[in-house]
């Protein structure tokens, strides 16, 4: 059995239904427009975009948690998006399948903000 790193995503109501379809087991397929899917390294980052971002997009944030396969995310380094505690992986949409077919498990939701907390 490999390792497995944990990761955490924010998300919005629209995407968690997208989740919850797969059987809490995968993401959904990127739209045209985002290009890149970006998981995030702490549930502190998370939370901060899910209550602050999400929450005013579309009335409800939520954070998920999910173990991916360790070797499958040594391929991308991990990147800094505008200081230390913003740390994310830059997965091109392309091989979201590949990245879906490493998680480990379920994806879990570990906190709700707006609406539907």
């Amino acid at each position: 059995m490999s390792a497995t790193v944990t990761l955490w995503r924010p998300i919005g109501p629209e995407e968690l239904a997208l989740i919850e379809q797969s059987g809490m087991r995968a993401f959904p397929p990127r739209l045209p427009q985002q290009p890149i899917f970006y998981p995030v390294t702490t549930r502190e980052y998370a939370i901060k975009i899910a209550r602050d971002w999400n929450v005013l997009a579309s009335g409800s944030g939520f954070v998920t948690r999910f173990e991916v396969d360790a070797d499958l995310l040594a391929r991308y380094p991990v990147e800094t998006a505008g200081g230390r505690a913003h740390q994310e992986y830059w997965i091109p949409a392309e091989e979201m399948d590949a990245f879906n077919a490493a998680i480990v498990g379920a994806i879990e939701v570990t906190d709700q903000f707006g609406q539907e907390a």
